[in-house]
Order: C-alpha cells, then structure tokens, then sequence
C-alpha cells in the first residue's frame, strides 16, 4: 500500500521502517530512493540489457569514487582541521571572499554553526576578517597566506599520491584508458 505526502507529490511507501515512537526510521531522501527505485524497477532483473549494464555500471562506479575520495582525502594531510573545516577552505579557494552568512548557506548549515567554524580557523590563522564595504554590518571573509599554502600542499600530495599510484599500479598502455575514462567522467558531470 502507498500513501502519498502531503508536503510532496512522491509517494511513500507506508511498509518502510518506523521507530518505537511512529517516527520513520529513514530520512526523506532515503524514502525518495526506494520509491524511485521501486517505480523504475531498479531491483527487478531488467529485460533490456543495456540497461542492465548502465545499472551495473552505476553500482560499480558509485562506491568506487566514494572509495577514490576517501583516500584523496588521507592523502590530503590536513592536520587537526576536520572535515567541515576542510570544505569552508575549499570553498573559499575555490569562490573567493564572502560572508560566514553566505558561506553557511552554501554549506547548508545554520549560521550559528558556521561561526563556530569560523572562529577555529581564524584561530588558526587560516582565515581573516574585513569589514564588508558595502554592509558593514556584515564580514568579508578570506584565505591568509597559510590557508593558501595548506591549500597548495594538499593538492600536491594528493596528485603526488595519484601519479605514484598510477605509475605503480597501470601499464603504460593503460594510461589511455584512465584519460578516456576522465573524459567520460567529465561529461557525466556536465559542463
């Protein structure tokens, strides 16, 4: 039996786990998951085998990058920053200056949270504070020198760790086949 949200126009099934007090025991999107999963009939034996290989494809391929990021990031030897921290720094570097405001709606977190964040890397000395020229009410936020460098070095390490692992682990005539793979990764990832 399937009922539908009120607050969605998915529906849901109503076998799907609850705990002791009638709450669901999994999150929304996990929901989402199932029932899309159950409309396309993902876990059935498909009839069309290229959609099969696609659907394996894509198991393969899922854990296997979750896998690859993983061991980017132990290569990255951040220090004591912990991963929040990590992607206020990457995003940063990556957008340039902006507010904690901005930045804890990028992140997808409360302000107050973002500030904690905020105030660790400053005492760090990875991040600096100027007023907001146009709001001065508000705090432009930026990358110190140390930030940069900290910055600089990991993505050394980490296309430090690539390349020895490359070289040890593939052929030369395989290395083709890794870029052919980076191409097709690059357009699964749009423009």
């Amino acid at each position: 039996m399937v009922k539908t949200n009120s607050r969605s126009p998915l529906t849901v099934p109503t076998c799907l786990p609850v705990k002791a007090d009638g709450r669901q025991l999994l999150s929304t999107s996990v929901q989402i998951a199932l029932v899309y999963a159950s409309v396309l009939n993902v876990n059935e034996p498909q009839s069309n085998p290229e959609a099969a290989r696609v659907s394996a494809v894509a198991a393969e391929l899922r854990p296997l990058i979750g896998r690859l990021s993983r061991r980017l990031r132990e290569e990255a030897h951040p220090g004591d920053l912990t991963p929040s921290q990590v992607a206020v720094l990457a995003r940063l570097g990556r957008e340039g200056p902006t507010t904690l405001t901005a930045l804890a709606r990028s992140e997808g977190m409360r302000p107050q949270s973002m500030g904690t964040i905020i105030s660790a890397l400053e005492a760090a000395g990875l991040l600096s504070g100027a007023p907001d020229p146009v709001d001065g009410r508000q705090t432009i936020l930026s990358l110190t020198v140390a930030a940069r460098e900290t910055i600089a070095a990991s993505r050394v390490s980490k296309e430090d760790w690539l390349f020895r692992t490359i070289e040890a682990k593939l052929a030369p005539d395989e290395y083709e086949g890794l870029a052919t793979g980076i191409t097709l990764l690059k357009r699964l990832l749009g423009p």
